[in-house]
């Protein structure tokens, strides 16, 4: 079978590769249709930080087929259409054992710690895999799994009604975090991206306001309302020491980019002005919910990704690093 593998930073391979054996008991086989690639999947292709393995087929945001299931498997039968958890947790620590699977002790990552979904075919555990309906573009299911993320970093950030939010980064996650703002929530939508462009899109889809990253930009599009809430979706410290001076206070700061460096920060920053920073990795059980919020968020999600074939897939990470993309994901046709 076809499969894309991560060998080592900056060494990505298409290759021929023998397929995955009958599933043994709790797993199964899926005839992957679609596969993302994330940020995070250029970042480690950057730097290798995350190899465990070597090579591993890269991938963790992805749909497919149920193509067998091994004994005890009874939730899922062949032919179900899904979408892969990317979390690969223990299930045995404590905080595995208190509900918090994303920060798991040993936690680790489909497409690093196992082979992933730039592949004809991928074995996972059955626990992993969502059903999603049928209905569901391959192309949009492959999305599910990143807007868990966005998901639970809103759940995260507790935006009260009304309240102006302001969403830096408009990338894949800022920019469906934006998406479900639109849905969930009533109050005024501000985007800011270094890709003014790639703002505009996204502003155009669900009616948000583009910004300047200074007062006085802030002030107009609220109409001078105080801006108390953030999400950085960029991990740039020079982007996330902006927001703390931008916030008006008594309000959070929600990061979900991965970041690069430290910031010098003076903790009466946060104290004098209560402000809450929050981080927010993966999720936790955001998934079944994202999955549930497809058809609704269909006809959005349709128009903001690019889709490749699994051989391009080697050049589109160089691409996409060098000057990234003007869609929201780019997604690799595998099946479909």
């Amino acid at each position: 079978m076809r499969a894309v593998r991560l060998y080592a930073a900056g060494d990505l391979r298409l290759e021929e590769i023998p397929a995955p054996s009958d599933p043994p008991e709790g797993y199964v086989n899926l005839k992957v249709r679609a596969a993302g690639i994330c940020g995070s999947d250029l970042h480690n292709y950057r730097t290798g930080q995350w190899i465990s393995r070597s090579p591993s087929v890269a991938g963790h945001e992805f749909c497919g087929v149920i193509d067998a299931a091994g004994a005890g498997v009874s939730s899922l039968l062949v032919g179900d259409t899904v979408v892969a958890d990317s979390r690969f947790w223990c299930g045995e620590c404590r905080q595995c054992r208190d509900g918090y699977t994303n920060a798991c002790e040993v936690l680790g990552f489909v497409g690093e710690i196992c082979d992933g979904g730039f592949a004809d075919l991928v074995q996972l555990p059955a626990r992993l895999v969502h059903r999603h309906s049928p209905t569901v573009p391959s192309k949009v299911a492959a999305m599910a799994e990143p807007l868990a993320v966005a998901l639970h970093a809103l759940r995260k950030l507790r935006v009260p009604s009304c309240e102006p939010v302001l969403i830096l980064g408009c990338g894949t996650i800022g920019g469906l975090a934006a998406i479900l703002l639109s849905r969930l929530h009533d109050g005024i939508v501000l985007l800011a991206d270094i890709n003014r462009e790639k703002a505009g899109f996204v502003a155009g889809l669900i009616d948000g306001v583009v910004i300047d990253m200074d007062k006085a930009s802030i002030s107009a599009a609220t109409s001078g309302r105080p801006l108390r809430y953030a999400l950085d979706a960029t991990g740039s410290v020079k982007a996330i020491s902006t927001l703390l001076e931008l916030l008006d206070g008594v309000g959070a700061l929600g990061l979900v980019g991965i970041g690069h460096g430290s910031i010098d920060l003076d903790p009466n920053t946060l104290v004098e002005r209560e402000i809450a920073l929050v981080g927010c990795h993966a999720f936790i059980d955001e998934l079944p919910e994202a999955v549930a919020l497809l058809d609704d968020l269909q006809p959005l999600l349709c128009q903001v990704s690019e889709v490749i074939t699994l051989e391009d897939v080697p050049a589109a990470y160089e691409r996409l690093i060098d000057s990234g993309s003007q869609q929201l994901k780019t997604i690799v046709a595998i099946a479909d």
